[in-house]
């Protein structure tokens, strides 16, 4: 028997193929994966979502803000799409449980995650097996990502656990191979190789975040893995395992043919350059609509010029006034700190003169909150030797550091901080770049102490910050990052920025 799956992952709420920062046509969304879905299904078809549904898209945003009595609009659509399965990924988790609870309850297909416990309880099933027919069946494992208390709040998961993906599939796959009757075994893991699909060598700090790789490499018996979390695109084979991540907001379909006499196996991705599907765009339209009304909402304006980021390279290398803004208003907030950090996200576009929530939402896109940690000059130091990674030199040139987009774009994990200044020499060894570091005039000693505001994924150490973990929360302002610059843009309605050159990059 010949069967067929299709995945999606990290959809982060793109149904609408439309941008949300300029409403041109993308070829991205459900909507435009529609016909492809539909032409290829059949009896022996799978259709399973591999997470991170629910957070990112300003439909989601605007979701969860006015109107999440109603169904998800991401529930509409995977239930339209007749799902058969789905997988729980990290970003999900950013709403809090009642936002989870809900789309539970409302998306019809069956959720795998057997990794993820609430109250001691699998979040998902242990493991699902779907017959084809009395002759022919495969086992499906989902997992998400261990690293979730990583980044996440500690208020949405307080009743939560997970379990290493890694063990939780080896001894699930034993499981199966020793009580189940089945063709071949699938795996729905939202995390993604932690190794170069090619060399085999590491391609990032071996965390346990991503184990794609591991699971390949060492647990025998499983056929298809489905590959999450990274943003990534590939369709490859890892030791004999056919494997399959599409890229993010529904940009790829993953194709797997999978003849289950002879265990031969295809992947494939397809793109999202179908025509629209009016009718599911039409499902969630009236939603859609009241979100874009409330996206052209003006907020304010600037005293003089934009914010628009039109080289995001050189925004990083000279500190873009946009980074200078949004630090401005992260020290409003916390009004204990001398210093803040922030980071340009890797499609971040800035802020027109008239500024609206269409600008914040497209230029701030995760659910962060912001924490101020006391930190002493050491601590200090060794954060911004990390951002400094970000940057390499060659023929006396300032460049950016490979792994910072190859194998997947980081550029989010380089902060820039303002409130002191300081000096990369991106051709030093990498630990030793910050040759200078100067606070109101006086070089920084290492027993001297400051506060620093920065987002609650780097506080928590995300991005491997891990020197900032420990420090002493002197102030944690639960307030999203988008609730907080429109609150401040509505508190100066005619906006001056202090934009300082404080951070100089030189080869």
């Amino acid at each position: 028997m010949k069967i067929r799956i299709l995945a999606t992952t990290d959809v982060h709420g793109y149904i609408s193929p439309y941008s949300y920062s300029d409403r041109k046509l993308c070829k991205q969304g459900l909507c435009r994966l529609s016909a492809h879905i539909s032409r290829l299904r059949d009896e022996h078809t799978l259709l399973i979502d591999n997470g991170d549904s629910l957070q990112g898209s300003s439909l989601n945003y605007y979701h969860n803000l006015y109107e999440k009595d109603l169904i998800q609009p991401m529930a509409k659509a995977l239930n339209y799409l007749n799902y058969d399965y789905w997988n729980l990924g990290n970003h999900d988790f950013n709403y809090g449980p009642d936002m989870i609870h809900q789309y539970i309850n409302d998306v019809n297909a069956t959720l795998l995650t057997g990794n993820a416990y609430e109250h001691g309880q699998p979040m998902g099933c242990e493991y699902a097996i779907h017959h084809f027919d009395d002759n022919y069946a495969i086992a499906l494992i989902g997992v998400v990502t261990q690293h979730i208390p990583v980044w996440e709040k500690a208020e949405h998961i307080k009743d939560n656990a997970f379990e290493d993906a890694f063990d939780y599939v080896k001894r699930t796959v034993e499981k199966i191979k020793a009580t189940e009757d089945v063709q071949g075994i699938c795996v729905v893991y939202h995390g993604g190789h932690e190794l170069h699909l090619e060399t085999n060598e590491p391609t990032e700090l071996l965390t346990g975040e991503n184990l794609a790789s591991k699971m390949c490499n060492e647990i025998e018996g499983i056929d298809v893995l489905i590959a999450g979390h990274q943003h990534r695109s590939y369709a490859v084979f890892v030791n004999g395992v056919a494997t399959v991540q599409p890229y993010e907001n529904a940009k790829n379909l993953g194709v797997i043919e999978w003849d289950l006499d002879t265990n031969e196996r295809t992947v494939e991705l397809l793109m999202a350059d179908q025509e629209v599907d009016e009718e599911l765009l039409n499902l969630i339209g009236p939603e859609e609509q009241r979100a874009q009304q409330w996206l052209d909402k003006p907020l304010g304006r600037l005293k003089e010029g934009n914010l628009l980021v039109h080289d995001p390279i050189d925004a990083r290398i000279h500190k873009h006034p946009l980074i200078s803004f949004i630090n401005q208003v992260q020290l409003y907030f916390a009004d204990k700190a001398q210093l803040s950090s922030q980071a340009l996200f890797n499609e971040s576009v800035g802020f027109n003169s008239e500024i609206t929530m269409r600008d914040l939402v497209s230029t701030y896109v995760y659910s962060n909150t912001l924490k101020a940690l006391r930190m002493n000059g050491k601590v200090l130091k060794e954060y911004l030797e990390k951002t400094a990674e970000y940057f390499d030199a060659e023929d006396g040139k300032v460049v950016l550091n490979r792994v910072f987009y190859d194998p997947k774009p980081m550029h989010f994990n380089y902060e820039m901080v303002d409130g002191l200044d300081y000096t990369i020499k991106s051709s030093n060894p990498i630990g030793s770049r910050i040759v200078e570091m100067v606070y109101q005039g006086k070089p920084v000693e290492e027993t001297d102490e400051f506060v620093m505001v920065m987002s609650s994924y780097r506080a928590n150490g995300g991005g491997e910050f891990d020197m900032v973990k420990n420090c002493e929360v002197v102030q944690d302002i639960q307030k999203d990052m988008v609730d907080a610059l429109a609150e401040y843009i509505l508190a100066h309605p005619v906006l001056e920025v202090d934009h300082e050159d404080n951070i100089k990059v030189i080869a």
